[in-house]
């Protein structure tokens, strides 16, 4: 693993952070390749339970690395976005909730890629852009189709076409991040998320990911006969000391919360 992806563990918790901050954090084919194999180490890692991403420098990302791609005759093929080098699937494939933590600017691809995470968080400073429709490449990462999922195809298709920038706080309202906070806040944000979930139970956590997934790849009543399913299997050996049990849990840190 290259320089270009920082990995550090601490508990539960993995961080990755994008670490081209002289090109903001541009998607280099090397950055790529190291995503993905992170991802996938971290899939192996059961000791993981969260992971938080985010970007060193002003930007989260900008997007696929032009001048690697100028530089390689084949232009986009210098990526090679698939296989073992496609970090929609590595990321997708990751069972564990990702948090996105939005450190400045996510254009395009940099934008495609906070969106592969489950919860995005973001600083103030942050923007997001769709520039695809000004430098003429059309989206590969699903972004034509979260995006109007997430805020309506409205204000999905002001983005896509216009190319402008979404400020941070106009993300929060129109419900695309959880919550805007204080730059110097963010980290330590996300890392409390991370260790809300790391405290919940990690089985339960998995296949609450993969009903969210996958029922929104679905029509709503397919999510809801899936939802039943699940239900059937994934709570059949669970005992009642078991609930009482983690209730009490529930109620103790409740408290300390307060």
């Amino acid at each position: 693993m290259s320089e270009a992806l920082l990995v550090e563990k601490d508990g539960p918790i993995a961080t990755l952070t994008l670490n081209r901050p002289e090109v903001m954090n541009a998607l280099s084919p090397a950055l790529l390749a190291d995503l993905c194999g992170a991802f996938r180490a971290l899939q192996d890692d059961r000791e993981i339970l969260a992971v938080i991403l985010t970007g060193n420098g002003r930007a989260f990302c900008a997007g696929l690395d032009l001048k690697a791609m100028a530089d390689h005759p084949g232009g986009l093929d210098a990526f090679a976005i698939h296989g073992d080098n496609d970090v929609a699937r590595a990321m997708a494939d990751f069972d564990r909730p990702i948090i996105v933590a939005v450190n400045g600017v996510a254009a395009t691809g940099g934008f495609e890629l906070a969106l592969m995470g489950d919860i995005l968080i973001a600083s103030e400073e942050a923007r997001f852009g769709d520039t695809h429709c000004r430098v003429g490449l059309a989206p590969g990462w699903g972004l034509s189709q979260k995006l109007a999922r997430m805020i309506g195809p409205s204000r999905a298709k002001e983005a896509h076409f216009t190319g402008n920038f979404i400020s941070a706080q106009q993300a929060a309202d129109w419900g695309l991040i959880s919550r805007a906070v204080p730059a110097d806040q963010l980290l330590a944000d996300a890392r409390q998320v991370a260790e809300d979930i790391a405290s919940c139970v990690p089985a339960t956590v998995k296949i609450y990911k993969k009903l969210v997934d996958d029922g929104l790849a679905s029509t709503f009543g397919a999510g809801k006969e899936m939802e039943k399913l699940v239900m059937g299997y994934a709570n059949k050996g669970v005992s009642g000391d078991d609930i009482g049990q983690r209730r009490e849990n529930v109620q103790a840190r409740g408290k300390k919360q307060v």
